[in-house]
């Protein structure tokens, strides 16, 4: 079959059972996902945002359907039978759990599997934090690394800081843990016990499992928690309370995408308003927020702050940094102007 023929049929939502060989069938996929993009280079983009973003979302979506129809069969066991195919048990069993019976999947999901399984095994350099953090499947990946570095130099409450010279236990709240990045970089900054929540099951035994790496069992406690500690769970009022909620207010289209997009900022305004019944009087909420969603027009800067305000909080100070991904790059990018202007910021909150 030519590729043609195959990303007609994909498009029109047929899958293909691929049974030859594994190195030709990615470079099928790959001769699909060039005629994807060379429709979508052809097309022109909409002048203004949001309507840039909205269509981008659908074009992406679209793309990954289509490619997603290109599938693999597989044996009990995690066994792929097809010539030159990787061993590829690990990192299914890691994601799918035991195969005891036949099954398919998408080539496209397969090496998402194994770039998964390579971040994992390989883990990702943490500056800031002198070692490395092991991202799990569908746990986001901490390779924005700007906002580490804010919550590395920013300063510690005064609160905090006698705190640490002993006057009286600290508590830090990570909330929104993820791979645990915030509160492993929190407790080499010196805080003597920092409580990480999420509710994702995966992020969960993901940042138990980097926090134990580390050596840091004895001050990170790992919980499930829809943003903020249970009352029953034992925490008092934290000293510092930091959240890096998904940046843009969309709906998330895969599990993975929970890190990135926040339907009508639900966690964002849960953290706000969530403050004053978990901070201490002389606290300090650190919120990482960049300000890509009000350059795309889905939330403007009066938003935020009126979000703030209105949840009794006064803002001590920002922080500011500028994107060094790719993308803030990338001229090709129908979101290049946004991310052209994008800045990461540590917003500093105090209880008025």
């Amino acid at each position: 079959m030519r590729a043609d023929e195959a990303f007609r049929l994909a498009s029109e939502g047929t899958a293909l059972l691929w049974r030859g060989d594994f190195h030709n069938a990615r470079q099928l996929l790959q001769a699909m996902a060039r005629r994807i993009d060379q429709r979508a280079r052809r097309s022109r983009p909409p002048a203004d945002f949001p309507e840039a973003f909205h269509l981008h979302r659908q074009a992406r979506a679209q793309r990954a359907r289509t490619l997603g129809m290109l599938l693999l069969p597989f044996e009990p066991g995690h066994v792929l039978p097809l010539r030159r195919a990787p061993d590829v048990k690990a990192a299914c069993e890691a994601v799918y759990g035991a195969a005891p019976e036949p099954y398919v999947t998408s080539l496209r999901e397969l090496q998402g599997l194994i770039g998964a399984w390579q971040w994992h095994e390989k883990g990702v350099p943490i500056a800031p934090l002198g070692a490395r953090i092991h991202p799990c499947y569908g746990v986001y990946s901490p390779v924005r690394g700007e906002y580490l570095d804010l919550i590395a130099r920013a300063p510690l409450p005064q609160a905090a800081s006698a705190a640490s010279a002993g006057a009286a236990p600290f508590t830090a709240l990570d909330i929104g843990t993820g791979t645990g990045v915030i509160a492993a970089l929190l407790a080499r900054r010196g805080v003597a016990r920092v409580i990480a929540t999420d509710q994702d099951p995966r992020a969960l035994d993901c940042a138990r499992e980097n926090v134990q790496r580390l050596g840091l069992e004895h001050c990170v406690t790992v919980m499930q928690a829809d943003l903020f500690p249970l009352p029953q769970s034992g925490t008092v009022p934290a000293l510092l309370a930091v959240c890096n909620p998904p940046w843009v207010p969309a709906r998330p289209a895969a599990p993975v995408e929970h890190a990135v997009y926040d339907p009508e900022s639900r966690m964002l305004r849960g953290f706000l308003d969530g403050l004053r019944d978990h901070l201490a009087p002389h606290g300090e909420g650190w919120l990482i927020l960049s300000d890509l969603a009000e350059h795309l027009r889905l939330r403007s800067r009066e938003q935020l702050l009126g979000w703030i305000d209105a949840a009794g909080l006064a803002v001590a100070s920002r922080l500011d940094a500028r994107p060094q991904h790719p993308k803030a790059g990338d001229a090709t990018d129908p979101l290049h102007a946004a991310r052209r202007a994008e800045v990461t910021s540590l917003w500093r909150l105090r209880l008025k």
